[in-house]
């Protein structure tokens, strides 16, 4: 018997019995759909967190407090972050094209008429060159405006659709922490991934945020701190040199041993792009293995199915084998029937997770990355758990005996 006769029957006998089969099909869908959707999400959040570091530019060394907690509950001095210690760094450490402190909260920010929740980072002009940060409309920070303590602020793409709704916000006012700040620049979008955006961050003079903003939080023992502070090396081969200096410098301003815990984390953009690439493929794996589990489930509805349909259809099997059927007819048979469940199923996984990704993405949440390699995969996996679960049944009617099948009532 061709190819295409068993492909008939099966189709028949999956037609003759609808709801069953469909509620097969429906195992097979929602496992193949939950790979697409779930590897497709794990690639866009990988994908959009390598661009928002490589962003930032591939020689940028950051330095962030490390707080350490001592029995009681007091804050290690020797792990948080000084202004002073900027100065130091920027003093004496070579191959470095920009240094940039900035201290970062997150606040209240409000318009006449809306409220919400920013990251407010104070700053100085180094900023702008050293994260590669670009202005779409207005200007950036100035010297002057530090050095004056302006109440100006430049706001991320996001914040300004937030507050303003499509309205040039450039010249209108915004409340940080019920104190007035005039808009006087919007940040060009660099796009969000669901992680590490810039587009929600608010830009503001760090003397100023000093002053008005940030209040006795940035402070220790008298002393302004800081958050962190992002470093330009001079080439990517001397970010590695500057890495080590910068540890130098930090200890000689905190009284630290060689063999002292440093307290603080130097690392480049290259260091935390593989850890995070690390993390993210780690999850993107384990949120496959999970969608592969109800795939799993699903084969065994699968065979299931067939077993019951061998039960049935046994007369059927008996008077094929009766007229000459070779086992390896009836198994071909019960086979096709299986892997066809099975494709349909992956077909309709695939367009139902693909649709699932679309929705993630078009709400901003994360914007998947839907890749041939994740649907070929998909498809080819739903083909094997039909063939793989459907050996069994399969096995099982090719081995009756056809005057026992045609006496089975």
């Amino acid at each position: 018997m061709s190819i295409l006769n068993n492909i008939r029957i099966a189709l028949r006998a999956l037609k003759a019995n609808k709801l069953r089969s469909s509620l097969t099909v429906l195992g097979i869908v929602i496992g193949v759909a939950a790979v697409v959707a779930l590897l497709s999400i794990g690639k866009g959040a990988t994908q959009g967190i390598t661009s928002q570091v490589e962003g930032m530019g591939t020689n940028l060394v950051t330095v962030s407090s490390s707080r350490m907690f001592r029995p009681g509950g007091v804050t290690s001095s020797s792990a948080t972050l000084l202004y002073s210690d900027y100065e130091a760094i920027a003093a004496k450490v070579d191959n470095i094209a920009g240094i940039a402190p900035y201290y970062q909260t997150q606040e209240s920010v409000a318009t006449s008429n809306r409220t919400s929740t920013y990251s407010v980072i104070g700053i100085t002009p180094s900023y702008e060159s050293v994260t590669l940060q670009s202005i779409d409309l207005g200007r950036f920070l100035t010297s002057s405006d530090g050095l004056t303590k302006k109440r100006v602020a430049v706001i991320g793409a996001t914040v300004s659709s937030d507050l303003f709704q499509g309205l040039n916000p450039i010249g209108r006012t915004i409340k940080i922490n019920n104190v007035d700040f005039e808009v006087v620049g919007v940040l060009a979008s660099k796009g969000t991934s669901g992680f590490m955006s810039g587009d929600s961050n608010v830009l503001i003079p760090l003397e100023t945020g000093y002053a008005k903003v940030f209040g006795m939080r940035a402070r220790s023992n008298s002393k302004y701190t800081l958050s962190g502070i992002s470093i330009s090396a001079a080439t990517a081969e001397s970010t590695d040199t500057v890495i080590s200096q910068v540890e130098t410098v930090l200890r000689s301003q905190h009284g630290l041993g060689l063999n002292d815990d440093l307290g603080f984390s130097v690392s480049s953009q290259a260091q935390m792009l593989s850890s995070l690439s690390s993390i993210t493929s780690t999850l993107t794996a384990l949120l496959g293995a999970i969608a592969g589990i109800s795939l799993l489930v699903g084969g065994i509805g699968i065979m299931n199915i067939t077993l019951v349909s061998v039960t049935e259809r046994t007369r059927e099997i008996g008077l094929r084998k009766a007229v000459g059927a070779p086992r390896k007819a009836i198994l071909f048979q019960f086979l096709v029937e299986t892997v066809t469940l099975s494709l349909i199923g992956g077909v309709l996984g695939i367009a139902l997770g693909s649709a699932i990704a679309g929705i993630v993405t078009f709400l901003g949440l994360i914007t998947a990355s839907i890749t041939l390699d994740v649907l070929v995969l998909s498809f080819t996996f739903s083909a094997l758990i039909g063939l793989f679960f459907g050996i069994y049944p399969a096995w099982q009617a090719s081995k009756l005996n056809p005057i026992e099948a045609l006496r089975y009532e």
